[in-house]
Formats: structure tokens, sequence, C-alpha cells
């Protein structure tokens, strides 16, 4: 099933089941993928919509990190609850022995050799890991392997 349709069968179910902190977030993914619809003016695909899922992931990650340094737990908590619906529309997350397989073999299908390469080798990585790891850890990854001298 196409992910913005079972996005909307979840708001549904959360509306039968009156779960207000549920619709609220759902509610959420859904204004920014019509935000999206707006922007673009098209219909998003399923990674537009995933790469839509991770930017809220991230921008809520960066808020809790925000409210429990200004001692908000409160705000904290809501703030997880919403990533916990985010998280339930994207892929299984890929082991870290599996991100640093990909990496090994992005460095050798590319061939490179030092951080000018670096974006050959994300360019590769980035359709194959997008929701499924953290990009920024990937890409520091891949920076240090470079650094190094390649695989």
């Amino acid at each position: 099933m196409e992910l913005k349709a079972r996005i909307a069968d979840a708001v549904k179910a959360a509306m039968r089941a009156r779960e207000r902190e549920r619709l609220g977030a759902l509610r959420l993914i859904q204004a920014e993928i019509k935000q999206f619809e707006v922007d673009e003016r098209r219909d998003p695909d399923d990674p537009a919509v995933l790469a839509i899922l991770n930017r809220m992931l991230k921008q809520r990650r960066d808020s809790i990190e925000q409210y429990r340094q200004g001692r908000r737990e409160d705000l904290a908590l809501r703030e997880e609850a919403e990533v916990a619906v985010i998280r339930e529309f994207l892929p299984a997350a890929l082991a870290p022995e599996e991100i640093r397989a990909r990496i090994d073999q992005a460095i050798a299908e590319t061939g490179a050799s030092g951080p000018r390469d670096m974006g050959q080798v994300m360019a590769l990585l980035k359709p194959q890991l997008v929701g499924r790891a953290d990009l920024a850890e990937v890409s520091r990854e891949v920076r240090e392997r470079l650094a190094a001298g390649g695989a």
C-alpha cells in the first residue's frame, strides 16, 4: 500500500479509537505532505513521503534535545510520542554492520580514494539508506573512512 494511503488509514483508525495524541501527530504528518503538494504542485511518491518523514524526525530529535536542555520534560515527552508515530511509517532501520558493509561496497564501486570523492559515495548510498539510517551518521563515517585512505 502506498505510504500516503497508509497514513490516511491510520488517521481514520485513530479517529475511531479516539486517540487524541496519535491523531494529532498523524495530522501533522498529513499537513507536511499537503504542504509538499502545494509547494511542488504534484502528488508525493513514496520516496518523497519518506523524505518528509525523515525531515520531521530530525526536527523532533532537535526539539527533544532543546526541551531537555531547557528542563521541559513535558514537551520532550510529547515530541517523543510524535517520533514514535512517525517511525511507524519508516522502513526498518539497518544494523550498524549492514550500514558499514554498504559503505564499503559504495567506496569499492566508486573507486573513492580520498575526501574529494565523498559526493560520489554519498550519491550512491543515499537512495539505499534513506529512511533506514541516519544519513548524517553515514556521512560522518564515510568522511572518516575516506580521510583514512578509502576502504
